[in-house]
Order: C-alpha cells, then sequence, then structure tokens
C-alpha cells in the first residue's frame, strides 16, 4: 500500500515543481512582449429599470480588462461597476448605466477599455423587467404550469386507449415515444449549442454541452444496468418522466429569458402552441405501463416530474440566468433523452407475436415518423 502511494505521489510532486518552475521563469514572456494585450468582454444579461440600464458582464480574455468608459447611444455615459477594478478571466460583474431608456426602442452599448479597445452591444428591446416579487413568481409558476404539467397530464388520459389497443398499436406508441423524443434530442441539443455561443468562449460552452452529454448518458446508463432495471413498465415510465422534465426545465428558462428581456408575448395563442406540442409527452410517459395497473397517485407523480420542471425552469431564467449554465444543462438533458430512447427501443424489440414473429418493422418506422412529424408540425406554435 505504502509502495502504490509512493508510485502515485512521486509524479505529483514532480508536476508541482515543473508547474512552480514555468510560473517562475516565464520562459514564454520575451515572446509576447510588444504584443497588444488579450482582452474580451462578453455580455451575458441587460436588464432595465428604474436604476437604468444595468448590464451583466465577463471578462473573456487572457489578460484583465479594465473598463474606462461606456457610451450608449454614441453617447459617453457616467456608470457604476460592481464589483469595481479590473476584470480578470471569467470574473464577472455588474454595470449600471443611469439612462433615460425609452420603452420599446433599440439602444446600442459600447465599452471602452483603457487600451482603447471597444466591446458593441445592442439591447435590441428596452423594456421594465420584471420583479422577483410574489405576484410576478406566481404569474411565472401558473405559465409553467400551463405549459408543463396539463398537456401532459392531458396527454396521460389517453391511458385507456392504449390499453384496448393490441399489440400492432403498442408498437406504434412506443415507437411514437422515440420520435418524440428523437425531436426533443435534436431541440435540446440545438438549444445548449446557441447558448453557449453566447457564453464567454473561455467555457468552451460546445465542448461542456457535448460532455455534459455523454457523461450524463453513460451515468444514466450504469444506472440502469447495475439497478436490473426491466425493460418497460414502472421504472421506465419514470425514466421518460425524468428526461422530459430535464426538457421542460430547459423550455421553461427560455420562456423566463425571453420575458425578461422583452422579446415574447405568451398570449392565448402561445399557451395553446405550448399544450399541444407537449401533449404528446403525457402519451410518450404512460405507453410503457398500458400492461400494468397503476394509481392516480402514481400519474399525478410522473406529471409533477415531467412537467414541474418548466415553472422552476421559467423562474431561473426570468432573474438569474447565465448562458454557460444553461448550455451545460441542455447537455445533461439531451444526455437524459439519447439514455431513455434507448429504453424504450428495449421494450419494442422483444415485442413479440403469438407466433414469436419480431414486432413489425412498418409499424414500428410508422410510430416514429408520427412522432417526428407531430412535434415538427407543433413547434411551429410555440416559437418564441
Amino acid at each position: 500500500m505504502a509502495g502504490n502511494r509512493l508510485a502515485v505521489g512521486i509524479p505529483l510532486l514532480l508536476l508541482a515543481v515543473v508547474a512552480l518552475a514555468v510560473a517562475a521563469f516565464d520562459p514564454l514572456a520575451r515572446f509576447s512582449s510588444g504584443l497588444p494585450p488579450d482582452e474580451a468582454l462578453v455580455v451575458e444579461r441587460v436588464n432595465a429599470g428604474d436604476d437604468g440600464i444595468v448590464v451583466w458582464v465577463r471578462g473573456d480574455g487572457l489578460d484583465p480588462v479594465h473598463i474606462a468608459q461606456v457610451q450608449v447611444d454614441g453617447a459617453y455615459w457616467t456608470f457604476r461597476q460592481t464589483p469595481a477594478g479590473p476584470l480578470r478571466r471569467l470574473a464577472a460583474a455588474r454595470i449600471t448605466l443611469p439612462y433615460p431608456w425609452v420603452a420599446g426602442e433599440t439602444h446600442h452599448l459600447r465599452f471602452v477599455t483603457s487600451t482603447g479597445a471597444t466591446f458593441d452591444y445592442t439591447y435590441d428591446v428596452a423594456r421594465t423587467s420584471p420583479d422577483a416579487d410574489a405576484a410576478t413568481l406566481f404569474s411565472l409558476a401558473l405559465l409553467g404550469l400551463f405549459v408543463g404539467v396539463v398537456p401532459i397530464a392531458l396527454g396521460m388520459m389517453t391511458l385507456p386507449v392504449l390499453r384496448r389497443m393490441g399489440r400492432n398499436g403498442i408498437v406504434f406508441a412506443m415507437a411514437l415515444t422515440i420520435g418524440l423524443l428523437a425531436f426533443l434530442l435534436v431541440d435540446t441539443l440545438t438549444e445548449g449549442l446557441q447558448l453557449a455561443g453566447s457564453a464567454a468562449r473561455a467555457f468552451q460552452g460546445d465542448v461542456a454541452v457535448w460532455l455534459a452529454a455523454a457523461l450524463t448518458f453513460l451515468g444514466l446508463t450504469a444506472i440502469s444496468r447495475r439497478s436490473n432495471l426491466p425493460a418497460g413498465g414502472v421504472a421506465l415510465a419514470t425514466w421518460l418522466a425524468l428526461a422530459i422534465g430535464l426538457h421542460n426545465f430547459g423550455e421553461g428558462l427560455s420562456i423566463g429569458v425571453a420575458l425578461a428581456a422583452g422579446n415574447a408575448a405568451l398570449g392565448s395563442l402561445l399557451i395553446v402552441g405550448f399544450t399541444v406540442h407537449n401533449l404528446t409527452e403525457g402519451v410518450a410517459i404512460v405507453a410503457p405501463v398500458t400492461k400494468r395497473n397503476v394509481s392516480l397517485l402514481m400519474l399525478a407523480g410522473w406529471a409533477a416530474l415531467a412537467g414541474l420542471p418548466a415553472v422552476a425552469g421559467a423562474w431561473i431564467g426570468a432573474f438569474t440566468f447565465a448562458p454557460h449554465w444553461g448550455a451545460v444543462f441542455f447537455g445533461i438533458a439531451a444526455g437524459a433523452i439519447l439514455q431513455v430512447m434507448i429504453e424504450v427501443g428495449r421494450t419494442i424489440w422483444p415485442a413479440r407475436g403469438a407466433s414469436g414473429e419480431s414486432a413489425p418493422a412498418g409499424t414500428a418506422f410508422a410510430g416514429f415518423g408520427a412522432g417526428v412529424l407531430v412535434m415538427y408540425a407543433t413547434a411551429f406554435l410555440v416559437q418564441v
């Protein structure tokens, strides 16, 4: 045991010595002399209120960024930075501009550093940002229930119809579930990569999305195999509710961010659109339990697990959102969805009739195509 510890400790000690030597002697210093500083600034969030325009920024370069001046619509303006001082790499700060902004108009911001470098940002639609009071939280919660829990619960009400289906009908419903999840997988990855593009480059957001997806997929697969979960039944329905809940959390994030930025008018058409779009998610959750007896409490638990994350997502998106964390979360959701797709596929493959024939490929393909097409068609109703 002592020999093993020594074998591991010596390389680590030598590595620490090398790192200290590089830091002390800095052999690359002479090669970087005369070059301009590597400054970068990322705007992560902008709000407007009684204090003016509030901007959350993050340093994204190798060298510290010292914000010396700020222009608003071409005019230099006073500002307050919290915390004050240069922004080192990945350090964040809040910039408050007591500017008389105009609701509904576009304002152009320019940040000028002490070295003369400039970073521009366009605030597309200025509007009063929502306050985190009880009334706003209640409204967001109500919206999350409408777009999350309600459509899923309505979809789960199709369970009696699914139970009257024959073998081909069950295969169709399970393949429909895979088609639904396939659309959600692509949609989730797309959202995550878009957020990664708006985050600080030092976070390597696109890599983080794929890495989070891979680790989540491998972790859930290991849990499923070690737990010896059966292919189908209550366990699979719970996995489905969890994966759909992760996706709906991301959906809630998008809604909250859009509301805070003033980029969405969530009227009756949009609420109906989300209801139709998420209706098939409830069908997908109950499809694995068509041959099982389930209680109302279990159905309510699945609806809450799949739908309530939309409420939490809307709260976080409206008040405390950072693009890099959103990108990582979408990666996690994508990994969970992919793992559940495989679990659902395990329920179709062994499906056999009385004669021992494999599940009809044509029926499975039709169900998969129907799931993708339904999700694609209803997605036109929920653009924010």
